[in-house]
């Protein structure tokens, strides 16, 4: 069986690209097929297989600003020649489903969400976007979510990362959706023998991660935050940050590991579709402050896990860290790890393959011979409906009565 995986892009490593490591674990021999791609960037793993690139690639600029291609990504992913491939597993989310199955191939795609900024959080990226793009998105979105909707066709099985993306899937493909959570590596992290004085966010650092909160909220009460991870928002946030907040950017996994387990709480103001950093930060020991929205509701356990705080704003965060140093006593490591182990990679795996074992299954061609006495049945009662034309063409009567046909009952 040849196995294809297409991701949207992979220029970094983050949540949809754990997926597609477990994927490649699972399928050692699959190729991989991709926008753009910057292998500096991505894991051993991914490297070790065959990549494939769209004509994006060769555009100068386009790893780093691939997402201003957002026109051109259906022409990309379409023009994949997929012809040979048995099953195909798309990684979605920027897109990655529009591409072109061959009629036997098994399509199924692990959506992470429908494309945000076409979608539901279409508004708020717009408003953020610069000049040219608050301009050409009214003309260019509707396009694309008439394409986006009709490639949800070219898709056998939906699986979601979370309920609240399934509800979404259902929203706006009308598709049915199995939930199946992401997969996190909970034995790589470890609780520390203490933790220190600060507080932690970590992520991509763009619009809608909604990290200008934490900053806010932790200058205003002088309470110390670090903070890891890059974007486009780095120079704005430091110009919102106080002495207290510390940025780190782009860190390795060792000093993330060892901040995860040596922070007070982990800080997540953002709605995400499910968010691995907070499973992360329960597999390091420690609670989650968390904005309760999204795949928030199904990670966080108000008092068990962390906390959550129902309003994305300043106030309401600072509102929900006094609470939490109020009850912080009472959050144990060993719950929180016990918790986090739902989340496992061996979870996802054997969830995965259960999943794709029951649709290659499903699809399975039947072979003539084996057609069963109802389907004989069937055939027989249409002969008898509608018997095959006489040899000779009968004389052809005139008549001035209506000629009623009667369909075959079933």
């Amino acid at each position: 069986m040849r196995v294809a995986i297409v991701h949207y892009w992979l220029v970094s490593m983050r949540g949809g690209e754990k997926v597609i490591e477990a994927l490649c674990d699972m399928y050692p021999d699959a190729d991989i097929f991709t926008l753009v791609y910057d292998e500096s960037r991505v894991s051993e793993k991914i490297r070790k297989h065959k990549v494939t690139t769209s004509f994006l690639q060769r555009i100068p600029g386009a790893i780093k600003g691939y997402q201003s291609l957002l026109p051109l990504m259906p022409f990309a992913l379409e023009s994949f020649d997929l012809s040979g491939y048995d099953l195909i597993i798309s990684s979605e989310s920027g897109p990655a489903k529009g591409i072109i199955p061959s009629p036997q191939a098994t399509h199924i795609c692990y959506c992470h969400s429908p494309m945000r900024y076409l979608w539901d959080h279409y508004h708020f990226y717009r408003s953020n976007a610069g000049f040219a793009s608050r301009l050409m998105l009214p003309v260019l979105a509707p396009l694309l979510r008439s394409w986006d909707v009709n490639t949800s066709l070219r898709v056998d099985r939906f699986i979601a990362n979370s309920h609240h993306v399934s509800a979404r899937i259902g929203k706006y493909y009308r598709r049915p959706a199995t939930v199946l959570y992401p997969p996190v590596s909970v034995d790589d992290f470890t609780p520390a023998a203490a933790t220190e004085d600060f507080y932690l966010c970590a992520g991509q650092l763009i619009p809608y991660k909604r990290i200008d909160l934490a900053v806010r909220a932790f200058t205003k009460m002088n309470r110390n935050l670090v903070i890891i991870g890059e974007g486009k928002e780095m120079e704005s946030l430091k110009r919102l940050a106080g002495p207290t907040v510390t940025f780190l950017g782009r860190a390795p996994f060792s000093v993330l590991k060892e901040k995860l387990a040596r922070c007070r709480a982990l800080i997540f103001p953002g709605e995400e579709d499910f968010g691995i950093v907070p499973v992360e930060a329960m597999a390091s020991g420690r609670p989650v402050i968390a904005y309760g929205s999204g795949g928030a509701l199904e990670t966080v356990v108000p008092s068990v896990s962390g906390m959550l705080f129902e309003e994305q704003s300043m106030e309401a965060l600072i509102d929900a860290v006094h609470d939490f140093e109020d009850h912080e006593a009472a959050f144990r490591p060993d719950i929180l790890r016990a918790h986090a182990a739902q989340f496992s990679l061996r979870n996802f795996t054997e969830g995965m393959q259960a999943i794709i074992d029951e649709e290659l299954l499903a699809r399975k061609p039947v072979s003539p011979r084996s057609n069963n006495r109802s389907a004989v049945a069937i055939q027989r009662l249409f002969e008898g409906q509608f018997p095959a034309p006489a040899t000779e063409t009968p004389q052809r009567v005139a008549t001035t009565e209506p000629v009623t046909v009667h369909a075959p009952t079933f």
